[in-house]
């Protein structure tokens, strides 16, 4: 790999989702912002929705590292594929035997829930993947969602998803469960200078010297990428294999041109470039 041959400490630009790295962009931080504002005002459904690559598991990550001590959380990563299911693992997570049947189940629920609310501490519910849920598990959150004292909620849950959920939450079956959601934050892609800060920023926490990718690449990158920090992430590290190959001491036109063209996700120029020529 390129780790020596430029000196890093560590790879700045690999695809897992690494809190370590994570850097304060406008979109991420109003995300995590306006979900733990939500909570603290008792609010039962938020909704964070971004594209693909847009950085949904990172703010899921950071909001599970900054969530206040008198929350609870229950971390769901893998869609269920029914409300049973769904119930269940909300069960376990809250350290229940899940029951076989749904009555039972919910009441125990709801037991384990006021219980909680009592010794002064909420249960936050992250769903990560929700687009993936199917209809009759979003009803029976709509329905977990209900529970409550006369004054607050009992449950707080905090939907990550990509767009296609909002094109399903907008039919006539789900209106209900749309109107729960109270506040919902968009992940958007990167502009230019975000992208540049961003860029940068991995780049240091390496410990990388300034410079190693000049910002007219910089540019290139965040045009192919069309801002998308994981698309960002690909074509960064695939130019600096290409940089390391040709004993290049930065990253090149060339480089990156032939990062673009190896990434089927980024955007293609409408010319091919003669990467072989060596420019730089």
């Amino acid at each position: 790999m390129y780790l020596a041959h430029f000196g890093f400490t560590q790879l700045p630009f690999r695809l897992t989702p690494d809190t370590e790295l994570f850097y304060a962009l406008p979109p991420h931080l109003e995300a995590i912002r306006m979900t733990l504002s939500a909570l603290a005002m008792g609010e039962g459904f938020i909704q964070i929705a971004g594209e693909v690559g847009t950085g949904k598991t990172l703010v899921c990550r950071m909001l599970v590292r900054q969530l206040p001590q008198q929350y609870e959380l229950a971390y769901l990563p893998t869609p269920a594929m029914s409300g049973r299911e769904l119930r269940a693992a909300l069960a376990k997570e809250l350290g229940l035997e899940p029951e076989e049947d749904h009555l039972t189940l919910t009441e125990s629920l709801h037991s384990a829930l006021v219980e909680r609310k009592r010794a002064g501490r909420s249960v936050v519910v992250l769903l990560d993947e929700a687009q993936a849920l199917p209809d009759e598990a979003l009803e029976a959150l709509r329905l977990l969602g209900n529970l409550e004292t006369e004054q607050e909620k009992l449950l707080h849950v905090v939907l990550l998803g990509q767009p296609e959920l909002d094109t399903r939450l907008a039919t006539p079956k789900l209106r209900q469960f749309h109107q729960r959601i109270t506040f919902r934050a968009v992940l958007r892609p990167l502009d230019l200078a975000e992208t540049a800060s961003y860029i940068d920023h991995r780049l240091g926490k390496a410990g990388a010297e300034p410079g190693l990718i000049p910002l007219t690449r910089q540019k290139e990158i965040w045009l192919a990428s069309g801002g998308i920090p994981r698309l960002i992430n690909q074509l960064c590290h695939k130019a600096f294999i290409m940089a390391c190959s040709a004993g290049r001491d930065s990253v090149g036109k060339a480089d990156v041109r032939a990062a673009i063209e190896d990434t089927r996700a980024a955007r293609q120029p409408r010319w091919s470039f003669p990467v072989l020529w060596g420019w730089n």
